[in-house]
């Protein structure tokens, strides 16, 4: 059984996954604040800041792997923004270095290519749209320099619409599953080839905007899809969505350093 390291273990995401991944690993779970419930969790908890080096070093000491999702998810101040999802991916980066985790998944978004049309998911551009998005390229970039420069082994994954259920239109192209989610996760675990790889964390949707085989060459082979799911949920096939949509659907509307929860 290996030993993985969680950062924003108690996330949306991180608390959908932290069951699955908990069949096959041995988890050490990360987050500047705990849930309530954290002892009920499988796996042992560390609290404290991405920022924190000695911190997550000394967690990272002797896993296997590094699973990196701590980080603000949305649009941000962009000096909030700076300091939670670039420079915090930096100190787990440098952190993973200095404990001898070669394996890492970063992640990643679909707003860093945000204004590309569904049509063109597959050009290898970064197109943010949002300052969110910029520190989503920026993500990017640190993993292909800690590849390159220490030879590990980085999976950056441009994670889509997570949910537990798909919805029409946009959705029905960008949904991802929460069992995808642990899938995608557990061949990022398990990949070793050196290098830095940027894959879709995207369910095999029907629609069919993004390419797969990314994925697939590190081992990940999505399951599920989001038109078959809304049509089983409501006895009829969705409207087909429109390849003509930007990729960051709602987000190229968001007023630029602008926190969502601070709009009224």
């Amino acid at each position: 059984m290996s030993t993985v390291v969680l950062t924003g273990a108690a996330g949306t995401i991180g608390r959908a996954v932290v069951p699955l991944l908990a069949r096959r690993h041995e988890l050490r779970l990360v987050d500047i604040a705990p849930p309530s419930d954290a002892a009920q969790w499988p796996g042992t908890w560390t609290t404290c800041s991405v920022a924190d080096a000695a911190a997550l070093t000394a967690v990272l000491t002797g896993a296997d792997a590094l699973v990196h999702l701590a980080g603000i998810s949305s649009e941000a101040a962009w000096a909030d923004l700076l300091a939670a999802n670039v420079d915090g991916t930096r100190v787990a980066l440098e952190s993973a270095r200095a404990a001898g985790v070669r394996r890492v998944m970063l992640a990643g978004s679909i707003h860093a290519v945000g204004y590309l049309p569904g049509s063109r998911a597959d050009e290898d551009a970064a197109r943010p749209d949002t300052y969110y998005g910029v520190t989503k390229v920026a993500i990017e970039a640190l993993g292909a320099l800690f590849a390159d420069r220490y030879g590990m082994s980085v999976v950056s994954a441009r994670l889509c619409t997570f949910g537990e259920a798909p919805s029409a239109g946009r959705t029905a192209a960008t949904w991802l599953s929460v069992d995808d989610t642990a899938r995608l996760f557990e061949a990022a675990i398990a990949f070793d080839g050196p290098g830095h790889h940027i894959v879709w964390g995207v369910s095999n949707n029907e629609p069919g905007w993004f390419p797969l085989e990314p994925g697939r060459a590190i081992g990940y082979e999505p399951a599920d899809d989001a038109v078959k799911r809304l049509t089983q949920a409501t006895g009829e096939r969705p409207p087909e969505p429109d390849p003509g949509e930007l990729l960051g659907g709602s987000f190229v509307h968001l007023p630029l350093g602008v926190p969502i929860a601070r709009r009224s």
